[in-house]
């Protein structure tokens, strides 16, 4: 895939090395040259100096061949401003924008935008930890559904997944063990110390957590 990232901060750097080490075509811009040191000697990608809304660069970067488009600095008038850019006039596939306010974030995503906020979802994740520690409703992108961990204890030793699962409430997607993590079928059956990592629908999770003593 050609991907192009515009912001070389530790989100855009990161995210170019993750994607770099796939093997993917890396397009990195930044108004500061200094901000390519983060990417490091190991980085075999493309940097250009510049702005992510210049139309003339993101032509000169095969925007009109790009599979994705990253705008992560930290501004979010240059966000949203190169990611309308990238879609709107280049028609680029996949376009994601970092927006740090939340009220810009919940707009820009009601106008069709695919938009990830930092403080959002890090206001969610504390959210979670401090009032349902074994629940975590920013993983899926929806207010109806969450992710919950199930230990397993004596009461469900033995059982298997088909009689954990609760139609249209709960379905457990994947096990947590000592040996790693596995994709259960129906049949499988559940060991002390397992944990079960479960799809929940939001509405149901109290009767979830009665059910299973969480």
């Amino acid at each position: 895939m050609l991907i192009i990232i515009v912001g070389c901060g530790r989100v855009g750097s990161e995210l170019a090395g993750l994607l770099s080490k796939e093997n993917h075509n890396v397009v990195v811009i930044d108004r500061n040259r200094g901000s390519f040191d983060r990417l490091g000697a190991t980085f075999n990608g493309l940097t250009i100096v510049g702005n992510g809304f210049d139309q003339e660069l993101l032509k000169q970067v095969g925007i009109e061949k790009a599979d994705a488009f990253c705008a992560v600095t930290n501004g979010d008038n240059t966000n949203l401003i190169s990611a309308q850019v990238a879609k709107k006039i280049f028609k680029v596939p996949k376009v994601i924008a970092r927006v740090y306010d939340p009220q810009r974030a919940h707009i820009y995503s009601a106008l069709g935008m695919d938009i990830i906020s930092g403080t959002i979802l890090f206001a969610s994740m504390l959210r979670d930890k401090i009032i349902e520690s074994r629940f975590s409703s920013y993983l899926i992108e929806t207010k109806d559904l969450g992710v919950i961990e199930i230990e397993v204890k004596e009461g469900l030793v033995g059982k298997t997944i088909q009689d954990v699962n609760i139609p249209s409430e709960l379905l457990v997607v994947a096990i947590r063990r000592v040996q790693g993590v596995i994709l259960p079928e129906a049949q499988t059956v559940l060991k002390e110390k397992d944990i079960l990592m479960g799809v929940i629908k939001v509405a149901s999770l109290e009767r979830v957590k009665e059910k299973f003593n969480l």
